[in-house]
């Protein structure tokens, strides 16, 4: 809710950084399925994805910097995020052969974790139930938490 100056609250202001975060997630996952450009995507998501309504129902509005500097440091960086990654996954399970979605995930994460400063537990906190949204069911989740505690440890080890 904003106050009546018009500034955002703390809370709203966290739902539009997790809204920005689950957005990029689903950009790259798209943009390496179509092959679209990194600012097609991003155009896209801002023109038809923030606080658009399908159905009746009103997609949130994201951290729009936040979002943009996900997509990017995910592209600029993808290389060195990838090794990363490919060191907290198990060795017969190299990033390139993971669940399109999980590797876009790590990719964002990864890109949050080397690239701000954010904590590194709200970043793993943050994917972790992103993850749960995609993979409600399943083992994924566990599997995100500790893929991404490895790499955060790896990235930020100070802030342990």
């Amino acid at each position: 809710m904003t106050s009546p100056d018009g500034a955002l609250s703390g809370n709203q202001k966290r739902r539009m950084r997790s809204a920005a975060r689950l957005y990029a997630v689903q950009a790259l996952f798209q943009m390496e399925q179509t092959g679209q450009s990194t600012r097609q995507i991003v155009n896209e998501f801002l023109e038809h994805r923030f606080g658009a309504t399908y159905d009746g129902s009103e997609m949130l509005d994201g951290d729009i910097a936040l979002f943009r500097k996900l997509i990017e440091d995910a592209v600029n960086w993808q290389a060195s995020i990838d090794q990363m990654t490919d060191r907290g996954l198990v060795a017969k399970w190299p990033i390139a052969r993971i669940d399109p979605t999980l590797r876009a995930l790590f990719r964002i994460a990864g890109a949050e974790l080397t690239q701000s400063d954010t904590p590194p537990k709200v970043v793993i906190s943050e994917f972790v139930e992103i993850a749960r949204a995609f993979f409600a069911d399943g083992r994924e989740p566990k599997f995100v938490n500790a893929v991404l505690d490895h790499m955060a440890h790896a990235a930020r080890p100070e802030a342990f």
